[in-house]
């Protein structure tokens, strides 16, 4: 007993460290997607996501959540808050990515806490701890959601789509009712970015099994991680090839961006498929990016990063495709799910940034987009030496 307490808190450790290389994954993969004006702005959010949204999951949030600290005996207390705490930050990155070279740094930061503290363990009360609703119509206990297709990705996604709503495009992104190309300021960091993300999705999803102290256990883990990676490999297979199909271009940022699709996609039931059913959730996965992004646009939702595609799209559909492909998953349970955390995030997102917009001015003003972010808000230029682009 003892030594299976040992092996999997070291097990929980050791995958939110894999977790915690997500931080600067999000950081690498938005400083590389935005203009070089705004590039420092970004990577200021993503290290003040971590340090607020962590401690505000470590003084509100973790008893809002599971209710306790010691309602865990498997392995240190301590170990599995470490786990829980990795998950918080990637909620607000999902929102912070897609509101970039627009948004101000105070007002975001006021939001993390309102997510790191409230909205976020609201969700995990309802699905992967206390649950207050129990044996209500609201009751969702019953969702099968290992490591957050629904819980995290979407709940992001809801909160991203308010933050749009609110907040507009960024200057000049729809002129005459046509979209104008920004293009991404350094495609080496984007391609670092989306690959440390998919390795921290290994401890992401493999770590939520929970355990690894036994051979059943360490099998679930390990089937996990394959079938992680492997719908990764498909969505960035179909991101190429659709996009080639398309465009007769190989883009980079749509192939990666479908790998992220995929590893969205395959994030609610990697321990339930066996491992070909994954390549399937996967390419879907990315295919569904390529079509969501120009769709969005359509819409005129400025997302530089294409967070709504890549998290909200494919956290439902991930979701959706356990009660598809798992025989003793109810799709309307799955279903359920995702319509009760949407109806849940998204108005409490959309009335909190709301009153801190109209407190705060959360959008940056044309003018102090023009002149970048990084100037108006840090002070400081990542790349001084290059002249800005407008």
């Amino acid at each position: 007993m003892e030594f299976n307490y040992v092996i999997d808190t070291f097990f929980a450790l050791f995958a939110m460290t894999l977790i915690i290389f997500m931080v600067p994954g999000f950081a690498m993969l938005e400083a590389g997607l935005v203009r070089t004006k705004n590039v420092t702005s970004v990577l200021t959010v993503n290290v003040m996501i971590y340090a607020v949204a962590s401690l505000a999951f470590l003084l509100v949030g973790y008893e809002l959540a599971f209710g306790s600290w010691d309602h865990q005996n498997g392995m240190s207390k301590w170990a599995f808050f470490l786990f829980q705490m990795a998950f918080v930050g990637k909620v607000v990155n999902i929102m912070s990515g897609g509101v970039s070279e627009r948004s101000r740094i105070l007002p975001l930061a006021l939001f993390t806490i309102a997510v790191g503290a409230f909205i976020y363990p609201l969700i995990v009360n309802l699905t992967w701890g206390a649950n207050f609703l129990e044996g209500t119509m609201l009751d969702i206990s019953g969702l099968s959601d290992l490591a957050g297709s629904t819980v995290i990705h979407s709940t992001g996604g809801w909160a991203l789509l308010a933050a749009i709503l609110i907040m507009g495009p960024r200057r000049g992104r729809y002129i005459d009712g046509k979209v104008k190309v920004i293009p991404a300021s350094n495609i080496p960091l984007v391609t670092l970015g989306a690959l440390l993300l998919w390795i921290g999705w290994f401890g992401f999803n493999g770590g939520s099994v929970g355990s690894i102290s036994s051979k059943e256990n360490a099998d679930a883990v390990a089937l996990t991680i394959m079938n992680t990676n492997t719908a990764g490999l498909a969505g960035a297979i179909a991101g190429w090839l659709l996009t080639y199909f398309r465009y007769k271009k190989f883009d980079i940022t749509v192939i990666l961006n479908g790998a992220l699709g995929g590893l969205v996609a395959i994030t609610a039931g990697p321990d339930q498929y066996g491992i070909h059913l994954p390549i399937l959730i996967g390419f879907i996965g990315g295919a569904l990016v390529v079509w969501a992004v120009p769709f969005f646009d359509k819409l005129r939702m400025d997302d530089p990063v294409g967070a709504l595609s890549v998290h909200l799209v494919n956290g439902i559909w991930g979701t959706l495709a356990v009660g598809i492909f798992v025989d003793n998953v109810s799709f309307m349970t799955q279903l359920k799910g995702v319509v009760v955390v949407g109806a849940i995030v998204f108005p409490i997102s959309f009335i909190t940034i709301y009153v801190i917009n109209k407190i705060f001015a959360l959008r940056a003003n044309d003018e102090e987009q023009l002149e970048g972010i990084d100037a108006i808000e840090c002070g400081i230029e990542s790349y001084p030496e290059f002249k800005r682009s407008i």
